[in-house]
């Protein structure tokens, strides 16, 4: 027997089945491609977390019954984290380390998802399409974050050039005491500056916390022509009520962020008149072909919302991405991949990246509460 030709032999096996194991990417298996998601499940942003997981699913379950993506089926992995930053950078952790996730996907969320960033990005691990239209994720640029809606900055710019080209000047703002209110007050301030114009009074409140009275007391004083929301649906309907109690009476305007269903839920009749601004396509429309894709599918299953389709197109926009990536899937492929995606239209609502550019999205829309719950645009 010629022994030099059995070792060499064994040699390039082992090669072959190390070079294998080596190439191989956490959280891609032959079978499964395992993604991560931590969003409020319990607490007063409960439905928020809800419905971005049920979006996720849904579009991940639709690809899976197709028979996956080069015969890899999407598994979510889904952690509760309260909406509290602290339990989400722990899920994280967990998420990447113990669960080994190949990708984050849908967190909700600023300090949330700023507490993520923090141990996601050492790890290198992407972190695509976040409820949230703050800075923090987008200045400065990072490479492993995509974020598929537009910036607060965005909808705070369009809801004030709405209303002060109707004289509404004497604005106020009702923050909550983080990184998503103050996300949004630097983003009014901005704007009103832009016209030489200041904000009369801003006011917080603590993260998860419905002690608005002291807010609605000090911003009624003031007498304010509009009062703009950066509170998730709880304390927005809370403060609305409070005011009105005060005796003040404003027009209320709240960002995409406050969950407006769940907002129109808990004001009832007295939601009449409130607006919101949007960033994804208005769920009831029949003429998105993204929007009817989304209604089939949920059809018997919840009741259409702007925040679990704006899962659903998230979750869309990161399948293309990993579909882009081929058959031999990494994090940097998909990351590459992305970047690739050039005004990718999901079916009426597009998204644009670039090597130095990840955010998808600047489409704003301005909506109106009727006082039967319903949206109007």
């Amino acid at each position: 027997m010629n022994w030099k030709l059995v070792v060499r032999g064994v040699v390039g096996v082992l090669g072959v089945v190390s070079s294998s194991f080596v190439m191989a990417e956490t959280g891609v298996s032959d079978s499964t491609i395992l993604v991560g998601q931590s969003v409020p499940l319990s607490g007063p942003s409960q439905e928020l977390g809800s419905e971005m997981k049920l979006g996720v699913q849904l579009y991940f379950d639709q690809v899976n019954s197709q028979g996956g993506i080069n015969g890899r089926k999407l598994e979510l992995k889904v952690l509760d984290d309260g909406y509290e930053p602290e339990r989400t950078a722990a899920n994280t952790r967990q998420l990447i380390g113990k669960e080994g996730v190949f990708s984050l996907l849908g967190f909700v969320g600023t300090p949330t998802s700023v507490a993520a960033l923090q141990v996601s990005n050492p790890a290198k691990v992407p972190f695509v399409g976040a409820f949230t239209g703050a800075d923090a994720l987008r200045v400065p640029f990072n490479r492993y974050v995509f974020n598929i809606r537009a910036s607060y900055a965005e909808e705070c710019e369009r809801i004030v050039e709405q209303f002060t080209s109707l004289n509404v000047k004497r604005i106020a703002v009702f923050f909550q005491n983080d990184g998503f209110g103050k996300a949004v007050l630097s983003g009014v301030e901005r704007a009103m500056e832009k016209r030489g114009l200041q904000v009369i009074n801003s006011t917080a409140i603590e993260r998860n916390s419905l002690n608005v009275a002291p807010a609605a007391k000090a911003i009624a004083a003031v007498r304010p022509d509009m009062v703009i929301m950066a509170v998730p649906y709880k304390p927005s309907a809370a403060f609305i009520n409070a005011i009105r109690g005060e005796g003040a009476a404003p027009q209320f305007y709240t960002v995409s962020f406050v969950g407006p269903q769940a907002l129109a839920k808990e004001l009832g009749p007295n939601g009449a008149g409130v607006g919101i601004s949007q960033v994804m396509p208005f769920p009831w429309s029949i003429n998105a072909p993204i929007v009817r894709e989304y209604q089939k599918l949920l059809q018997g299953k919840a009741e259409p919302s702007y925040v679990s389709l704006e899962g659903f197109i998230a979750a869309k926009v990161f399948v293309e991405g990993v579909k882009r990536a081929g058959k031999d899937l990494t994090r940097e492929k998909l990351i590459g991949a992305m970047e690739g995606m050039h005004s990718y239209d999901t079916g009426g609502y597009a998204v644009s990246f670039g090597p130095n550019d990840h955010n998808g999205s600047k489409f704003v829309e301005l909506t109106v509460l009727r006082r039967d719950g319903k949206i109007m645009r």
